[in-house]
């Protein structure tokens, strides 16, 4: 900028270049200024008439529609201007609705698309939506509001833009009326109904929510809402799980925000939520802090949640949970009450005949239970069961494995797998899962994983398998990286998400903004495997490597470039580390150990990584090392369901392959516990009781469950870093036939990631 004295300057000049005064040259930069102060004017302004209208000026009104008009009137040409940054979730809300009613009129695309905007305001929101959804395609469109001031506003706005299917009705939104309710049954009538930062300034919510549960279509309507909050700790689990992550507001934000929000007649208190909770089931809910001016300091506590009515048919979900899951935790399926007879509870007393006869009812039904998880209410795929979070489940912060460490196509030769088998395999990355659901189809795939991350990642590729074209599947999963990707997530993805994956997605939306496959603590190993490449100037080394035309010149980069950085008795150092071991490759300590002990970590690494380039091509196929060196998969290495032809076999006959996932967040022998006998014809549990003691009793529970769940033939297949894994006694003891499928018995390959000692099978007799 321009300094006093250099304008006086310039001006100075530009006077003496016109052959003029000086005063001819401010007159010629008095417009561009003017223009200035207009535009901070117009910037300034509408903010300053916010703070007047919310902060100074007194309402001196009591009944609800004369303050509302009193206040808004003198700030409602400039609402939106002022709200954009305050108002947050609306549009994400609206967004998530589109593509949610979308997947719910497909059932039903002849029923009326009636839309109901409940404290609308401005218009802000239908405007928005026809970004989205076209306005157009609406049957009909009611805006209800009991603002005056503000429904002006959306009358030009809509006259503005044509729209002849939005009626504006300034009413009492507890007492809400449709014009073809005169001809119409109201009830059920509606299919999409919102709520944006109007909740919490309607007196009566009681009455507008049950209201609203009255007319609300129950198969195909939808409930949006967003809205400032104030939470207190859960008082159960089975709520807690449905408010959702962070949900919690800390004492000081409680009483702060309630008492600030309470100068202007705006209710944060916990009922409404807690109400809107009870009566509507949750299909998604995401609970944020909008940094509001001030970052870090003020951070108003805000939702959007997305419902339905409970009386919406959950037959299939129940099935998946109770049945196929072998779950009831969580399951609050509503069930009649039996009346219990007096005799029963207390002894009868003789104190002769009442003097007024009372009729006493035949039987009574008394119906309080609380709603479902949101599992129940989803509209996608039953694949993710629900869970109640435990402190195990809080130590995880992010996934462990980006990708799955176990070579599929190892498997396949054993498992002899077919479409009528049911197996148990560990999450991981859920790369392994898709290989056998592309290769067999069988029935049923429980997938289990303490770990709720490792869920989440492979609920995002089997709904991303459902919604996206390939380029995009490929571009988030195999390149690692797509610019859009919380675009897709809101318009695409998320209806076949649970709500506890879409808020840890929405929570990391930049994921895939520029290498997925650095992220997680995998992701730790494969940063420093760059770091170490950039240091020792062998990074073009290691592309190289991944494109070889042959395996002979692999050998050659891998012999004369990459061992002998990697065989760095510095890098051995570093991987014989604890830390190291558990934070970026995942191995736990009885695991490590299990190896010392029949070795070193140099002759581990060696016999590991020595035999590959000589066996596989890195170029055409073994997948594993290329992501490890490059940070992405190619085209033509890449795990099956990367692949066109695993993409399109798995979205075939209306993805019905994907139907067999059932995703467990919990123990293996917790999810063992639950399923039928006999019910189970494979379990791969990959390197997982690698991770117990000797001795462990948790092993002893984990394979008596597996003799039960297994029928008979059956049988499981691991992996151990041992070449002599303790546990296989375990196995011979509950009667399985153990036997070695392979043993590392020195610098060879037993398949294409070779990092295991071993591989094994136990099948029960």
């Amino acid at each position: 900028m321009l300094s006093l004295q250099g304008l006086l300057v310039y001006i100075k000049y530009l006077g003496n270049a016109l052959g003029s005064s000086t005063i001819t040259a401010c007159i010629i930069l008095a417009g561009p200024l003017i223009a200035v102060a207009r535009a901070l004017g117009d910037a300034i302004v509408p903010h300053l008439k916010f703070i007047w209208h919310c902060f100074i000026r007194p309402l001196g009104a009591t009944d609800q529609r004369t303050r509302l008009d009193k206040f808004y009137k003198g700030q409602a040409d400039v609402y939106d201007k002022t709200r954009t940054s305050l108002l947050r979730g609306r549009n994400t809300m609206l967004k998530l609705a589109v593509s949610h009613f979308r997947t719910l009129r497909a059932k039903n695309p002849s029923q009326r698309l009636i839309w109901v905007d409940i404290g609308g305001g401005t218009g802000h929101n239908i405007e928005f939506m026809d970004k989205y959804f076209p306005i157009s395609q609406f049957d009909a469109i009611y805006l209800i509001d009991l603002c005056e001031p503000l429904l002006e506003v959306a009358r030009k706005r809509f006259a503005r833009k044509g729209w002849r299917n939005i009626t504006v009705l300034c009413q009492d939104a507890t007492e809400f009326s449709l014009p073809e309710w005169a001809t119409t049954d109201p009830k059920g009538s509606i299919s999409f109904i919102t709520l944006s930062y109007s909740l919490s300034m309607i007196p009566n919510f009681y009455a507008l929510l049950d209201r609203i549960d009255y007319v609300l279509s129950p198969e195909t309507g939808l409930l949006g809402v967003a809205d400032f909050y104030t939470s207190g700790r859960q008082p159960s689990l089975h709520e807690k799980a449905i408010g959702g992550t962070s949900k919690e507001c800390g004492w000081l934000s409680r009483w702060f925000w309630q008492i600030w929000f309470d100068f202007d007649h705006v209710s944060l208190s916990p009922h409404r939520r807690d109400y809107l909770e009870y009566k509507f089931g949750t299909v998604k809910t995401y609970n944020g802090r909008n940094h509001f001016i001030i970052p870090f300091i003020v951070r108003i506590p805000y939702y959007f949640w997305l419902g339905r009515s409970r009386s919406c048919d959950v037959s299939r979900f129940c099935h998946a949970f109770e049945v196929e899951g072998g779950n009831m935790i969580g399951n609050c399926s509503p069930a009649s009450l039996s009346v219990i007879k007096d005799s029963k509870a207390v002894p009868l007393l003789d104190i002769g005949k009442p003097i007024v006869e009372v009729e006493q009812p035949a039987h009574s039904t008394i119906n309080i239970t609380p709603p479902l998880s949101s599992f129940h209410y989803h509209v996608g795929s039953p694949w993710r069961l629900p869970y109640y979070e435990q402190p195990m489940h809080k130590e995880f912060r992010t996934f462990i494995y980006s990708f799955t460490w176990e070579d599929p196509f190892e498997d396949m030769k054993h498992l002899d797998l077919g479409p009528d088998d049911s197996m148990l395999v560990i999450t991981s990355a859920g790369d392994n899962a898709l290989h056998y659901a592309i290769a067999a189809q069988p029935r049923r795939i429980h997938c289990v994983d303490m770990n709720p991350c490792q869920g989440h990642l492979l609920e995002l590729k089997l709904a991303a398998l459902l919604t996206l074209d390939y380029d995009d599947f490929f571009a988030m999963f195999g390149k690692g990286q797509h610019p859009r990707f919380r675009e897709l997530l809101d318009n695409k993805i998320s209806p076949f998400l649970s709500s506890i994956a879409y808020q840890f997605w929405h929570i990391n939306d930049k994921a895939f903004a520029k290498a997925f496959y650095m992220n997680g603590y995998s992701g730790l190993a494969l940063r420093l495997a760059r770091f170490i490449f950039s240091l020792a100037g062998v990074t073009k080394d290691a592309e190289e490597l991944c494109n070889a035309p042959t395996k002979a010149e692999q050998v050659r980069i891998w012999k004369e470039k990459l061992m002998p950085v990697l065989l760095n008795p510095l890098v051995v150092a570093l991987l014989k580390t604890p830390a190291f071991c558990w934070n970026a490759l995942g191995v736990p300590l009885n695991q490590r150990k299990m190896l010392l002990d029949e070795g070193s970590i140099y002759e581990f690494v060696r016999d590991t990584l020595d035999p590959i380039p000589s066996t596989y091509s890195f170029k055409d196929g073994a997948y594993f090392y290329p992501l490890c060196l490059t940070g992405h998969y190619t085209s033509t290495s890449c795990p099956s369901y990367l692949t066109r032809a695993g993409f399109d076999k798995l979205r075939a006959d209306n993805a019905k392959a994907t139907d067999a996932f059932r995703l467990h967040t919990d123990s293996i022998v917790n999810v063992l516990r639950g399923l039928s006998t006999g019910s189970l014809t494979r379990a791969v549990i990959m390197d997982h009781l690698d991770w117990f003691a000797p001795g462990s009793k948790n092993v002893e529970d984990e394979v008596s469950e597996l003799a039960r769940v297994l029928s008979s033939g059956g049988f499981v297949l691991w992996r151990s870093a041992a070449r002599q894994p303790w546990y296989q006694e375990v196995f011979r003891m509950h009667g399985f036939l153990v036997s070695p499928i392979s043993i590392r018995k020195g610098p060879e390959a037993l398949d294409m990631v070779n990092m295991y000692a071993s591989f094994w099978k136990a099948v029960r007799a």
